[in-house]
């Protein structure tokens, strides 16, 4: 089970760097940290909406694996926490326009 749940981190985690691959360069571009290297994020932001998906099925079926096994009372907040970076993550991609809209009236 244990590695079902390092998946599931692993994925949330994924989805939420690439969810935050716009919002990011604007806000170290913010933060007087830009530079040529802030290109890269356009290439990632091509495969957000897969990785988004992949790292929801992998949520998924860590906790369908975990309520199969009977171990989900023991990991249901390790669970509960990878749901949550996956949930933030989509709010990002989602609202990425507003974000960007608001940091750039920070400049």
């Amino acid at each position: 089970m244990q590695k079902y749940l390092s998946l599931s981190y692993l994925g949330s985690l994924s989805a939420l760097g690439v969810a935050t691959c716009c919002v990011l360069p604007m806000t170290m571009m913010l933060l007087g940290l830009g530079g040529s290297w802030l290109a890269i994020f356009g290439k990632v932001a091509a495969a957000s909406y897969y990785v988004l998906t992949m790292s929801t099925a992998l949520v998924v079926i860590s906790w369908m694996v975990s309520f199969r096994r009977g171990s989900l009372p023991t990991l249901k907040w390790w669970l509960a926490g990878t749901t949550l970076i996956t949930g933030v993550a989509w709010v990002v991609v989602f609202n990425e326009a507003r974000i960007n809209d608001y940091l750039i009236m920070q400049m």
